[in-house]
């Protein structure tokens, strides 16, 4: 049997809930995944796997193409590779262990590996977010003050920038974490996911856990709703500024801001969802969670090079460049 190790102290303890003792005794949880269909599962480990490296493959790319093409040593170009960092590591937390339990009939993760995985999730999550407030900040700027642009948005401004949504995204997610490594968890001990979802993990523990799903919902969507507020400002005001100037020289800006606003639409869209019913289950959460963590991470580097006229130039010079060096290498 692949069920967690769980034991029962006495009742009458008082350092027992409802029977069990309040120090977790779980020491494994079960994911269900996507499908118990052994067919279905051959074919998404297939279809998925194609995702992951392509999304792992194409942020990498930009960051290298980022890196190495002076042209590209701006402040919105740093951003954006540094979108692509966070989203190589949103894409890795979960999905590669999503793909390899396809092939497997037991899939259980420990305990240690499921808080862990919660902590990461909430650590990208909320860095993300920040990060997008931050390049729409860039783009208000770059629109709206241009002679001033880069007088503003400087090298320690932009390193500071990155740095403070890391930073939240650590303090947001360790303040998650800091109530629920210590909840007592006794059984049972499956989560309808594939990877451990707080809300999921949370309704396992041994207690009413009304209270605590109410400081989950107030904590993330407190995040949420201030970041997208700052999104919503931002872009109208970025939006009205294009609107009143000439429509030629603002194309190209015009253009740019269309990307970011993608991008923050198949970010905060989900979310949207999620936080509508947080800590209700229905058959589209797993589509939504694939979509967080497989095919958002695959879809921003399509956007963000397939509208950029920049960077598809600067990774053409790089596949030039690799072309060389591999005919140099192979003499």
């Amino acid at each position: 049997m692949y069920l967690s190790t769980i034991s029962r102290d006495n009742s009458n303890s008082p350092n027992s809930v409802n029977g069990w003792s309040n120090k977790s005794v779980v020491t494994e949880f079960i994911l269900l995944g996507l499908s118990s269909s052994q067919e279905l599962q051959l074919v998404l480990f297939l279809v998925f796997s194609v995702f992951y490296g392509a999304a792992v493959l194409g942020n990498i790319l930009i960051i290298l193409t980022v890196i190495t093409d002076s042209r590209l040593h701006s402040p919105m170009y740093f951003l954006l590779s540094n979108l692509s960092f966070t989203d190589v590591c949103q894409a890795t937390f979960a999905t590669p262990k999503m793909i390899a339990d396809f092939l497997n009939e037991h899939k259980t993760i420990t305990f240690q590996g499921c808080m862990s995985r919660i902590f990461f999730l909430h650590v990208f999550e909320g860095s993300e977010m920040v990060l997008l407030v931050a390049m729409a900040y860039d783009r208000y700027i770059a629109i709206c003050r241009p002679l001033h642009y880069l007088a503003i948005m400087s090298q320690r401004v932009c390193a500071a920038l990155v740095g403070v949504s890391w930073a939240i995204g650590i303090l947001h997610s360790a303040s998650h974490l800091a109530f629920t490594v210590d909840l007592p968890f006794c059984g049972p001990n499956k989560v309808d996911n594939f990877f451990c979802d707080l809300p999921l993990v949370i309704k396992l523990a041994c207690l009413d856990t009304y209270v605590l799903e109410i400081l989950v919902l107030t904590n993330s969507g407190l995040l949420s709703l201030i970041c997208f507020l700052l999104l919503l400002v931002s872009y109208t005001v970025i939006l009205a500024t294009v609107h009143h100037q000439a429509s030629g020289g603002m194309s190209k800006a015009l253009s740019t801001l269309s990307v970011h606003i993608t991008v923050v639409v198949l970010f905060f869209g989900p979310l949207i969802f999620i936080y509508i019913w947080p800590f209700e289950s229905f058959p589209i959460d797993k589509f939504i969670s694939v979509f967080f963590t497989v095919f958002t991470p695959f879809l921003n580097p399509m956007i963000c090079t397939l509208r950029n006229k920049d960077v598809k130039e600067a990774m053409k010079k790089l596949k030039s460049q690799m072309l060389v060096l591999s005919r140099f290498s192979r003499k």
